[in-house]
């Protein structure tokens, strides 16, 4: 606060803001958080499905590349690590076919592998946001087929 000292010695306070006027900067502040909040989170949202879309996606090529130099994709047993590390029962292995471990889904899960598949030849999916098998929205699987 800002203050002065007028002629009579005594201290002259100079002007602050009221109670009113930080109370409206205080609404105007919370309704733009109320405004732009959900439209940020949900572009989260948005960019954790994608990301779980581009890496089923970087799995998939792993796995034909892997049945293209054995002849069959991976056992479910073996998993995803058939990817990095050579199986006991595969002479034909040519790998790695990744640089690096399978990665987690954007949730910190593993990705669920099947083989032969439900759906599909072989079936790999994220069990999305909530970690269950179904729902909608964020919480819907991220699959391969």
């Amino acid at each position: 606060m800002l203050h002065q000292w007028n002629k009579h010695g005594q201290i002259k306070f100079g002007r602050g803001f009221t109670l009113l006027e930080l109370l409206v900067v205080m609404v105007i502040i919370g309704l733009l958080a109320a405004y732009v909040g959900p439209k940020y989170f949900s572009q989260v949202g948005k960019s954790e499905i994608k990301m779980a879309q581009a890496q089923i996606d970087a799995l998939e090529k792993a796995l034909h590349q892997y049945r293209l130099d054995v002849g069959h994709y991976p056992s479910t047993e073996s998993g995803l690590t058939a990817l990095i590390a050579q199986p006991n029962n595969e002479p034909r292995w040519q790998g790695p076919y990744l640089s690096k471990a399978p990665p987690q889904d954007p949730w910190g899960r593993p990705y669920v592998y099947k083989y032969p598949g439900d759906n599909s030849e072989f079936d790999l999916f994220s069990m999305g946001r909530d970690g269950q098998i179904g729902g909608e929205g964020e919480a819907a699987d991220i699959t391969n087929w």
